[in-house]
C-alpha cells in the first residue's frame, strides 16, 4: 500500500492518499480526520500506526507501506 501526503492550499485542508499495489486509491482524508475513512476500508485498527507514519512524512512524498 502507499501513502501520499498533501499539501492543502487556501481553504482546501492538508489530505492524505492510501493507494493499493496498482496504485487505485483506495482512501482520500483530511489529515485530522482519518477515523471514518480507514475504518470503511477495514484498516480502522491500524489507524494509529498509519497516522504516525503520515505525521513524519514530509508533504509530497509517497511512501510504501505494509499493513
Amino acid at each position: 500500500m502507499y501513502v501520499i501526503k498533501v499539501k492543502g492550499v487556501a481553504k482546501i485542508p492538508d489530505y492524505v492518499q492510501l493507494r493499493d499495489e496498482a496504485f487505485t486509491l483506495l482512501a482520500y482524508f483530511r489529515v485530522d480526520r482519518p477515523d471514518k475513512s480507514l475504518e470503511k476500508i477495514g484498516l480502522g485498527d491500524k489507524a494509529e500506526y498509519i497516522m504516525r507514519i503520515v505525521q513524519e512524512m514530509p508533504f509530497g512524498q509517497i511512501k510504501k507501506i505494509e499493513v
